[in-house]
């Protein structure tokens, strides 16, 4: 299916000051709407000082300045909007357009804030933000609306490279389909794993940068397939190779291959906003979404008794019992769970009848005795709802922890591959039922935990392990009837462990799901852990089990603020240091950019929030950052060479200062860590270690730069501004982006250029 990357369309964001985006965009990822923050934050002090009645020469010469850094800045970030519409002439128009717009809203903010000279600017005829408050409001508009568009196409370009990825991959899995030698095999198969590594960074990037919890889990379980199926698909296609006569080892690759096409088509429809045919997607509809609504709904009549019918609530009563349908009607609810459903959902129609017929009293004569009678029956409504909620969990997560503890010795799995190396068909046919079996169960426990998972997140987690046990359950048995056919063969048992170690895996996962969706029902947690991607960058290993992910709990936090708190100061420091330097493309303000940001983002870690999730997290990250730490010392024996005889020595000394520092950092954050208190020993640890790096970069910045004014060498440290190219694919890792991540397209460029507009601050 041809799909088209144009889908980034919409914002719906606008400030107290009337200022709005472009209603006809739309935006789905954080780094676009990180990067508008700055400008609108200061987009919207500058419009609030114009009704302020005492105009200091201080507060007029503080304007200027704001509309002069406004007017500076979005040159900068028009220039490289225009590079990238220059290297994808299909956006060329577009963009163009958008940085004209951006262009002429800057420069009449600009002209509109030259203020500072004016003794009386409402007196003057020149036209100011005193006299022409339409006109610096519509600029506003304007400049933010057109901002926003060259982000979105930047945006459109990082999709488009998705797409691009995922037909390459396409592309050469028709070719591993049609080998016939294993040579051949070999040869495409060590393209093909080099394409998979490349589209699982760009997409692992994606995943983190979209807004919507719902995609990012669906992008998650897409990603979490790919991964298992690259091993799958090695092994399955060895065997065809290896018994190209077998019926059932055809059926075990041909099923690898759809399963990937699959996955590889979701990632696309995700990133893009679409579907097939130009389908809507069919939301799944639990019992714990159900009741949340109705609940809703009935706690409404409090504040409106004419907000609804009857018949609408009604309805939703019907819907969420047709659904504990799937509870009394399976045959792995117990009976007593079974009986306290039923008794439950017959409760639950009588509630709702005495609600209705006092809600209708209501209307017609709004009296405080009917009043009383209204808050008694909402209040029985809610609490048989929210026991028939107790109960669906309770049936649900006890049926899951009951099957996960008795198929943990996995002994199915295990006489499977005895009998296959046996060459014992009728023993493989008679375990395979069993195996059916067992599939059976843990796709009922699948479907009946998505109707008590929680939250949307987790209802896709649900789903997706639902289609992984469907998937694998015939795969193994195809797999073992090989192994049963050519007992001797190396291959053919190699393939069939894979196929075990997958089904293995999605067991373990389900442990954790079951937990997650307990912590959920018990307010304990609110949001999904992500336990499904694929390994970082460096580390993309078909065979690497995922380490179990760890956050930091409310308590360590606590403990570790005031050191986060001591690195956000420092990277404020930093920033502003790099602020002061005429030439930003200087390596050495590059290097130093790049630390802070991800200083920045290690100090949100230490808050719960940002892009660093788990400690693995922050671990990789303080390495990133060591590294960068270590190409700074470069840059700085570089200017060395450069300077006086007499400034060397101190260069050089805090050179050496900061590559002992980073080395200590990275031994500190590749060290293995077992354990609750050794863990958190290591993050303090690393941002400990981060914090003394970044102290010594405040000294450094400012000696560097007296240095190069001193010796008036700046031209000898400048760094080319990278091309914008679009085949321009990093596999390694990047630093200079504010999460450590590759930065191909230049989004963290624009964003960088935008958030770097510290202008002025509230007063």
């Amino acid at each position: 299916m041809a799909t088209s990357p144009c889908s980034s369309s919409g914002v719906s964001s606008s400030s107290s000051s009337g200022l709005g985006a472009d209603a006809g965009l739309e935006i789905r990822t954080r780094s676009v709407e990180q990067t508008l923050v700055p400008l609108v934050s200061q987009i919207t002090t500058l419009i609030n000082h114009k009704d302020k009645p005492k105009r200091s020469d201080k507060t007029l010469q503080a304007i200027q300045r704001v509309g002069q850094a406004v007017n500076l800045a979005v040159g900068r970030f028009v220039t490289v909007g225009e590079a990238i519409a220059n290297e994808n002439h299909e956006l060329k128009e577009e963009m163009s357009v958008a940085c004209i717009e951006a262009r002429r809203a800057g420069e009449t903010i600009a002209q509109l804030t030259d203020v500072a000279s004016l003794d009386h600017p409402e007196s003057d005829s020149h036209i100011t933000i005193f006299t022409d408050k339409t006109g610096v409001v519509k600029a506003a508009r304007l400049l933010l609306s057109s901002v926003t568009k060259v982000l979105v196409l930047a945006d459109r370009i990082v999709i488009k490279q998705i797409i691009t990825s995922r037909n390459k991959v396409l592309a050469t899995m028709e070719l591993l389909e049609k080998v016939s030698s294993f040579q051949e095999f070999v040869q495409i198969f060590s393209q093909f794993g080099n394409e998979m590594v490349e589209f699982a960074h760009l997409t692992g990037d994606r995943q983190n940068d979209l807004k919507d919890e719902k995609k990012k889990a669906r992008m998650a379980a897409s990603r979490a397939v790919l991964e298992k199926c690259t091993m799958m698909l090695l092994t399955a296609s060895k065997t065809c190779l290896r018994h190209p006569d077998c019926e059932s080892a055809r059926i075990n690759k041909d099923g690898v291959f759809h399963r990937m096409r699959l996955a590889l088509e979701q990632v696309v429809e995700i990133v893009t906003d679409s579907r097939p045919n130009g389908e809507n997607e069919i939301a799944p509809i639990s019992i714990y979404s159900g009741i949340k609504e109705f609940k809703n709904k009935v706690e409404g009549l409090r504040e409106n008794l004419y907000f609804l019918s009857k018949e609408n609530l009604s309805t939703m009563l019907e819907v969420i019992l047709e659904h504990t349908e799937d509870f009394t009607d399976s045959a792995y609810t117990s009976h007593e769970h079974r009986e306290h459903i039923l008794e439950l959902s017959k409760q639950a129609k009588m509630e709702l009848e005495q609600l209705v017929s006092v809600w209708m009293q209501a209307q017609n004569q709004k009296t405080k005795d009917l009043m009383e009678d209204l808050e008694v029956a909402i209040l029985k409504t809610c609490q048989c709802m929210n026991e028939l909620k107790r109960e669906v969990h309770s049936a649900a997560t006890s049926l899951a922890a009951d099957l996960l503890k008795y198929h943990t010795d996995h002994t199915v799995l295990k006489a499977l591959k005895i009998t296959g190396v046996e060459g014992n068909l009728e023993a493989v046919a008679e375990y395979t039922c069993k195996l059916s079996e067992q599939k059976e169960q843990l796709v009922e426990m699948c479907r009946l935990l998505r109707h008590v998972s929680g939250t949307e997140p987790l209802e896709i987690t649900c789903i997706h392990a639902e289609d992984t046990f469907q998937v694998t359950g015939p795969q193994i048995i195809s797999a073992a009837e090989t192994l049963a056919l050519h007992p001797s063969s190396k291959i053919a048992k190699e393939n069939l462990e894979v196929f075990c170690e997958a089904w293995e895996s999605q067991l373990s996962d389900m442990s954790l799901l079951l937990r997650e969706i307990n912590d959920v029902f018990e307010g304990r947690r609110g949001e999904k852990r992500v336990y499904l991607s694929l390994p970082r960058p460096g580390k993309h290993n078909a065979n690497l089990k995922a380490l179990k992910p760890v956050k930091l709990d409310t308590e360590e936090q606590a403990k570790i603020a005031k050191l986060g708190l001591e690195l956000h100061l420092l990277t404020s420091d930093v920033d502003s240091e790099t602020e002061k330097w005429e030439d930003q493309e200087n390596e050495i303000v590059q290097h130093g950019q790049g630390m802070s940001s991800m200083a920045y983002s290690m100090y949100l870690f230490t808050r719960g929030e940002g892009l660093l999730k788990t400690t693995q997290d922050l671990f990789h990250q303080a390495e990133i950052f060591a590294t960068e730490g270590t190409k700074l010392a470069s840059a700085l024996h570089a200017l060395s060479d450069q300077v006086r005889d007499d400034d060397k020595p101190l260069l050089l000394l805090e050179a050496e200062k900061l590559i002992s520092m980073c080395k200590q950092l990275q031994i500190t954050a590749k060290v293995s860590a077992q354990g609750k208190s050794a863990t958190f020993t290591k993050v303090d640890a690393c941002i400990l270690k981060t914090r003394n790096v970044m102290t010594l970069l405040c000294q450094l910045l400012p000696l560097c730069c007296k240095l190069l004014r001193k010796n008036k060498a700046g031209n000898g440290c400048l760094k080319p501004a990278p091309p914008w190219k679009e085949d321009r694919i990093q596999t390694g890792t990047n630093a200079r982006t504010s999460e450590g991540r590759v930065d191909t397209f230049g989004i963290k460029s624009l964003e960088n250029h935008v958030t770097n507009m510290t202008f002025l601050e509230s007063k």
